[in-house]
């Protein structure tokens, strides 16, 4: 005789969408870290470029590309499965 899964079949639903939820946060978050700090160093960067300034525009530019260039390098860096 086979036992029957009853009431487990819906909990293997319930936790395969919440993992489908929380990687796609986590996709959808990086991305937009990335994606943050890349526009805020054009548009910083635009405006260090027309006024000359250094402060806030060239710092806030020059923080923001270091931030790009750290995320890039983590992506490129991480071990591919």
């Amino acid at each position: 005789m086979q036992r029957s899964s009853g009431p487990l079949v819906p909990l293997h639903y319930f936790g395969s969408g919440y993992t489908t939820l929380v990687a796609t946060d986590g996709i959808i978050g990086y991305a937009k870290a990335g994606i943050t700090s890349g526009t805020l160093a054009g548009i910083m960067g635009m405006r260090f470029y027309h006024s000359g300034k250094l402060m806030p525009a060239g710092l806030i530019a020059g923080a923001s590309l270091l931030m790009v260039a750290k995320i890039g390098l983590n992506v490129l860096s991480r071990p591919h499965s």
